[in-house]
């Protein structure tokens, strides 16, 4: 896999996806080192001049008024990285880290820090290297930026902190050396240009955009699936309905669901039955997807800004000799929009689990009880809806808002913050859990269709049952059903049963 580019151009979801899952390595550039050199000339012009800047010739925060010799400027920046690492918890994943890392390097590219070259070089190579330094999940609340997760990540820089390596945790020292990496000595400004961003938060919500995005679409083939077995219609798509109440993602769910059950024979064979209407969870099925498909859209635009911005302070401008203090490290758009993407996505696993109700209990399905022969020697799968419901209730817990809990620091003088990174957190646990819930509802839904050995299902429900059915067999009889739930979720995740159904039945949206 070719190095991705990183300078001035727009940087997109999948090239954070390819560097982060996919080991795609990175590079600057010709016009971003420019750039970098020509901003760092001006920064040792300034401290040579004994400018007063925040954070290059000043203490940091509530000490801002500390005026730093120009022989301590060089300790400083040393100071702030050691003094800011104090995270505690469990280590971000490692597609997390080099999420970050690549967002830093971005950030830097585009020349308002300030930074050496070399250092940005330095970050690159721990990159490319695949060195992840050992960065706790918990510390940040997101304002200025993610100082405490993006302290930890930078000390490796110097040698110190730890780092994952070839599978062992090392202490960075050591991880350098084996890498034939010299630790950096950091120069004025640069301490403060490796930890004041929000790329923490931006690289854990980046990751949860692009996976909300796949479920979005998983989510309309399980629900396509569990109307054809539940002998749902296929009425509730026409697109006459969708032009009257045009929310954008409505229209799309509506659209795909009926593409993936176009030529189903099951849904054919009832459409002169005694029921005048769905439940809910099938009829409103498009608008209950598309309203989550339209908060993940604004989630991917807000996303798509962060990345591609400069959210250090100060910020300085080579061409006007000039440094702007400001605030753009507070990340205020991307904990609303975390926070709003928990609603949304908390909602597909809401309906998906009701829908796993209905499969299961047949007072509502006409189907086997808990969709098992011979029922109560075996329990078929009412407990995979016990564990569906009790996902869906851990999601409602996680939903309450991160953003609107601000709590002061540094003595005041940062007196609103945005917990961002705690609402991005909390969205990739949703996501994890709702990854799990459509898994079940797929499980159940391909369990049901084995019922209708004499009717088609639709084009492109029939590619999902049989992908599902390469890799899980018919429920029998009992079994361990967490290895089913898995195997089932791994498909999700892997890309296959979107892939083979968007074979099918064109591109889902």
């Amino acid at each position: 896999m070719q190095n991705i580019l990183l300078g001035f151009d727009k940087m997109t979801i999948e090239d954070l996806v390819a560097i982060a899952r996919n080991g795609a390595g990175v590079q600057l550039t010709k016009a971003s080192e420019k750039r970098i050199a020509k901003t760092r000339r001006l920064i040792e012009k300034l401290v040579q001049e004994e400018k007063a800047i925040y954070g290059v010739t000043t203490g940091f925060g509530a000490l801002s008024d500390v005026t730093i010799p120009k022989k301590d400027s060089a300790q400083l920046q040393t100071n702030i990285l050691m003094s800011h690492a104090a995270g505690v918890g469990n280590p971000l994943d490692e597609d997390i880290v080099r999420a970050v890392i690549a967002l830093r390097i971005k950030d830097l590219a585009k020349g308002y820090s300030g930074i050496r070259l070399e250092t940005v070089l330095q970050l690159i190579r721990l990159l490319n290297e695949r060195i992840f330094p050992v960065v706790p999940e918990k510390g940040s609340v997101g304002a200025s930026g993610d100082l405490v997760p993006l302290a930890h990540l930078s000390l490796v820089l110097l040698g110190m902190g730890e780092a994952f390596y070839e599978g062992k945790r090392l202490p960075g020292k050591e991880v350098l050396k084996k890498c034939g990496m010299e630790p950096l000595r950091l120069e004025s400004a640069e301490g403060l240009a490796l930890v004041n961003g929000t790329q923490v938060m931006t690289a854990i919500a980046g990751l949860a955009v692009y996976d909300a995005l796949r479920l979005s679409k998983m989510i309309d083939i399980a629900a396509a699936m569990s109307l054809e077995v539940l002998m749902g219609s296929k009425t509730e798509f026409d697109p006459r309905i969708h032009q009257l109440r045009p929310h954008p993602g409505q229209a799309l769910a509506a659209n795909n669901m009926d593409r993936i059950t176009k030529n189903s024979e099951i849904i054919t064979s009832h459409k002169d039955c005694s029921r005048i209407q769905d439940a809910y969870t099938l009829r409103c099925s498009p608008q209950v997807h598309g309203a989550s498909k339209d908060v993940i859209a604004y989630a991917l635009g807000v996303v798509k800004i962060e990345i591609n911005s400069s959210t250090g302070n100060p910020l300085i401008f080579p061409e006007t000799e000039e440094f702007l203090l400001g605030g753009n490290f507070h990340g205020q758009p991307v904990a609303l929009a975390m926070d709003f993407l928990c609603m949304g996505v908390s909602e597909l696993a809401n309906i998906s689990e009701r829908r796993i109700e209905r499969l299961v209990n047949p007072k509502l399905s006409g189907l086997p009880a808990f969709l098992v022969s011979d029922g109560g020697l075996n329990s078929g799968f009412m407990l995979a809806q016990y564990t569906a419901a009790s996902l869906v209730s851990e999601n409602k817990v996680l939903s309450h808002p991160a953003c609107v809990d601000s709590i002061p620091t540094s003595a005041n003088k940062e007196d609103h913050v945005s917990m961002g990174t705690i609402s991005a957190r909390k969205c990739r646990e949703i996501i994890k859990n709702t990854e799990n819930v459509i898994a079940i509802e797929l499980l159940c839904g391909a369990q049901a269709m084995d019922l209708f050995t004499n009717m088609k299902p639709g084009e492109g429900t029939m590619v999902a049952y049989n992908v599902i059915r390469g890799a899980v067999s018919h429920l029998d009889s009992d079994r361990i059903l967490s290895k089913d739930i898995e195997a089932v979720k791994n498909l999700m995740k892997s890309g296959k049963i979107l892939e083979a159904v968007e074979e099918k039945v064109g591109k889902l949206r």
